[in-house]
């Protein structure tokens, strides 16, 4: 029987979503969010980051069947925030975004 990856899932989307706030807060308190696409792209992580985190808690707290799926789901949409924060990174990294 493979181990639940929901605690896993709820520590690191946590601790990401942590960054992102401290990201888009850095961002809003510097005045660069006219001009950037880094706020938008930040705050898409943020909704992922939460989601995933609330649906891996709930997996951890249902039934067998529905933890499953859940931990899947959550599984998927924290791929999601990383593939976000990536593309995010690349941008800042590489000057796309002025």
């Amino acid at each position: 029987m493979a181990e639940s990856k929901s605690p896993h899932i709820l520590n690191t989307s946590a601790t990401l979503l942590g960054l992102c706030f401290i990201v888009l807060t850095s961002v809003k308190v510097s005045k660069m969010q006219d001009s950037t696409l880094i706020d938008e792209t930040t705050a898409l992580a943020i909704i992922l980051f939460m989601t995933s985190s609330i649906l891996s808690f709930l997996s951890m707290r249902k039934e067998k069947g529905v933890n499953d799926r859940l931990e899947k789901i959550a599984d998927f949409i924290f791929l999601s925030g990383l593939v976000v924060l990536f593309l995010t990174t690349m941008m800042v990294t590489f000057n796309i975004v002025n």
